[in-house]
């Protein structure tokens, strides 16, 4: 639609300009046992992910896998990253059981209205990029991606990094007895998120990864580039509650911890909870969660080219959230298969230098918290990556110790009204009038 910098864009036909019957593979399994049903579907999966053709307008297949009328079968949807984010799988599911409930009760269906369509959305992101709003913003972020000479405390160029490989992937999962308390508990104490936990552990397992090669003179500097989901309010009356599409942004955060002790911090000691005050703290001085800085860099000809010129972080973190178990109700996620993104392709250009992607999972023993690194391999050999995704989990399991700490809830700057106070004033208060706080 000459939407794009070259005069290119997506162009989407109007509704009904699909064969949607011709995006659909019937498959007849009347005879597979439900032992044999998981390996079926995800051998389809497969299949249809190879169809996918986003260059060619094809970003959907679906497989139903039929057996027959008397046992429950399986619908699997393959959708292209373009298309959908994790929020559009649920409002995709919902859409799909009102669909099917009013046909089987033979009624008309009729969904509900999408209050904000994503092209509108899209035209108020190209406004909103050259807004003074954000303009004001292009300084925060020229400063967030500052040069820094630690390893994972500054920026790299995209062009110089290995394709993504399996070869360099990593997995690791804690278990229940870590996980709800990290998960549950920890963010409650700083009024916080659970992206305030995880991203404090994975500061200040930088930190501890690389002390033994910089010593007293690290700068206790930690630059990560997030993911976040990208539904934000940057206007009123807008309402992305049903709307399918990609809006997930990317923006840098620079985590300044000074020298903090990494043996306190790794018992779960008060070090960890000031840590997890400066991380919390850190995010909410953002605004809008980060959405500006994607605008400034892709949407703005004046800023769009210097900030592209400093590079980007060498470590992204993206927590994908809780994912349910697997049930076996009808247009529930069937057992064994949820809404988590796939991995990446082999050959695949590589965003950062190492990339963390986590998700918690509910399951028959408890809640699972599993994370996967990959890495360029021409960043960090494979051990070094290794040993920092167990100092991460390392912090973690100190964060989860440090919620059983006496007097390890506390209220930081952002949670107040009066503006001026620091975290030490806070603090002096706390230990003065605790009882009555």
């Amino acid at each position: 639609d000459g939407s794009g910098a070259d005069g290119a864009g997506p162009l989407v036909p109007p509704p009904g300009s699909v064969d949607a019957r011709a995006l659909i593979e019937h498959v007849e399994a009347g005879d597979a046992g439900d032992d044999e049903l998981p390996g079926l579907v995800t051998e389809r999966i497969r299949a249809a992910r190879r169809l996918l053709a986003p260059a060619e307008g094809i970003v959907l297949r679906a497989v139903r896998v039929d057996r027959g009328p008397a046992r429950q079968g399986r619908l699997a949807l393959v959708v292209h990253h373009l298309a959908v984010d994790g929020v559009s799988w649920r409002i995709l599911q919902d859409d799909l059981r009102s669909w099917w409930e009013a046909l089987a009760a033979g009624r008309e269906p009729e969904l509900a209205p999408v209050p904000t369509p994503f092209a509108h959305w899209a035209g108020l992101l190209r406004a909103d990029a050259t807004s003074g709003r954000r303009m004001a913003e292009a300084g925060r972020w020229t400063d967030t991606l500052r040069p820094a000479p630690e390893p994972l405390g500054g920026v790299c160029a995209l062009d110089r990094l290995d394709a993504e490989s399996a070869v360099n992937r990593h997995t690791l999962t804690l278990p229940p007895d870590v996980t709800g308390p990290l998960l549950t508990l920890a963010p409650g104490l700083v009024n916080g998120t659970v992206n305030d936990v995880l991203l404090t552990g994975l500061a200040l397992a930088v930190l501890a990864w690389r002390r033994p090669g910089t010593g007293d003179g690290d700068g206790g500097s930690v630059l990560v580039d997030i993911e976040g989901h990208g539904r934000e309010e940057i206007t009123e009356g807008v309402d992305l509650s049903r709307t399918v599409g990609w809006f997930t942004t990317v923006y840098p955060v620079r985590f300044d911890l000074g020298l903090p002790d990494l043996a306190d911090a790794r018992a779960g000691g008060p070090t960890a909870g000031a840590a997890l005050r400066q991380v919390k703290e850190a995010l909410r001085a953002i605004p809008d969660h980060g959405i500006g800085h994607g605008l400034l860099r892709h949407g703005n000809s004046r800023t769009g080219p210097g900030l592209a010129a400093l590079g980007i972080p060498e470590i992204g973190f993206n927590y994908l959230g809780r994912f349910p178990m697997g049930d076996t109700a009808d247009w529930a996620a069937a057992p064994g298969h949820d809404f988590a993104l796939d991995d990446a392709d082999e050959g695949l250009a590589m965003a950062h230098a190492v990339e963390v992607n986590a998700a918690a999972h509910e399951g028959p023993g408890g809640l699972t918290l599993s994370a996967t690194w990959t890495w360029a391999g021409n960043a960090y050999p494979a051990d070094r990556v290794r040993a920092l995704a167990d100092e991460w989990f390392a912090m973690l399991r100190a964060l989860a110790r440090h919620t059983a700490l006496p007097g390890a809830a506390g209220l930081t700057p952002s949670d107040v009204s009066l503006s001026g106070l620091s975290q030490a004033d806070l603090d002096a208060f706390e230990s003065q009038l605790g009882d009555v706080l």
